[in-house]
């Protein structure tokens, strides 16, 4: 599955993911973003994806290039983008430049090549909804489902299972059945399926599949732990810097949800892979010293549930 980028559920302008603190060099350069992957989503277009820069000072934008020409820009908060209106059956270089708080712009990141296919007719007709879902706990860690095949009038190439609101798995089209790991014990779960066609078409989701893990221990342990938040200013500009130790779970963490003062709510996601350790992010805040702000995250954990709030911290802008 495709890692997503950063998406922001309140006012949030510019943010970083890595390991880092206090920002200590206002004049440094952003470093060269990494990890840059391209792909065709379609005959006419590329997606694009890169890792976060670990810089707790803060990044303003990307600038994202296909050979010399720039053909988009993106908010700091964000690490993909689809490149469009391109020609089917081509070659396209790519790259990306980050941009700082105080607007210098980095050096580009390594090259990536992408061929967009061939044009073919198009497919607007999604698959049939799953029939028959149906599930048993395998353990306090893992559950069994399974389903009726859809119908495509082409065909199906994937099944894609959610757990409330999060896509936890994919299995190949002709698959009816699969195991999903990384639970926890004692967790009442709410399980649904989707077929998917090569036109990247969605079926309906199937009914929903309710099933309880045996065991005990839900909620223990999945609050980010050894949580700190401070605050710097760069070129009159305030931020907040968290830092934080992933909770210990079975799978990788990739989402985290931020709670800014009362109910602004700011959702972090990595665009690679996720830091293994102390983790940190920074953002911008606004100009005003002396204003105080609670904050406190959570993460989404693999098995698609959230997990424990973390500690809540106080800080005072200016400080």
């Amino acid at each position: 599955m495709r890692r997503v980028a950063v998406v922001v559920c309140a006012l949030l302008l510019v943010a970083s993911c890595g390991r880092g603190g206090a920002d200590g060099d206002s004049g440094r350069l952003p470093g060269a973003p990494t990890g840059l992957t391209a792909a065709a989503g379609s005959a006419t277009s590329v997606h694009v994806m890169w890792n976060a820069l670990p810089d707790s000072s803060g990044i303003r934008a990307y600038e994202v290039y296909r050979g010399t020409t720039k053909v988009d820009e993106v908010p700091g908060s964000e690490h993909m983008v689809d490149v469009t209106r391109l020609r089917p059956s081509t070659v396209y270089v790519f790259t990306v430049r980050a941009r700082g708080g105080d607007g210098s712009l980095g050096p580009r990141s390594r090259a990536v090549r992408a061929t967009t296919p061939a044009m073919v007719a198009a497919d607007r007709s999604a698959p049939s909804r799953p029939t028959r879902p149906d599930g048993r706990a395998v353990g306090s860690r893992a559950v069994q489902l399974s389903w009726g095949a859809s119908k495509d009038d082409r065909a199906v190439v994937s099944y894609d299972i959610w757990q409330g609101g999060a896509k936890i798995h994919s299995v190949g089209g002709n698959q009816t059945a699969a195991v999903v790991t990384g639970l926890r014990p004692g967790t009442r779960y709410v399980f649904s399926v989707r077929a998917r066609d090569a036109a990247d078409n969605l079926s309906p989701a199937s009914a929903a599949v309710r099933l309880t893990t045996p065991g005990t221990g839900a909620g223990r342990d999945t609050a980010p732990t050894a949580f700190t938040a401070r605050t710097h200013e760069k070129s009159g500009a305030c931020y907040l810097d968290l830092a934080w130790d992933p909770p210990r779970v079975d799978g990788v963490v990739t989402e985290y949800q931020i709670r800014l003062d009362a109910g602004t709510t700011i959702s972090l996601v990595w665009g690679g892979t996720p830091p293994k350790g102390h983790s940190a992010s920074s953002f911008y805040v606004g100009r005003d010293r002396g204003v105080v702000h609670h904050v406190r995250l959570r993460a989404r954990l693999p098995d698609g549930t959230w997990g424990g709030w973390s500690v809540e911290r106080t800080v005072t802008t200016g400080t």
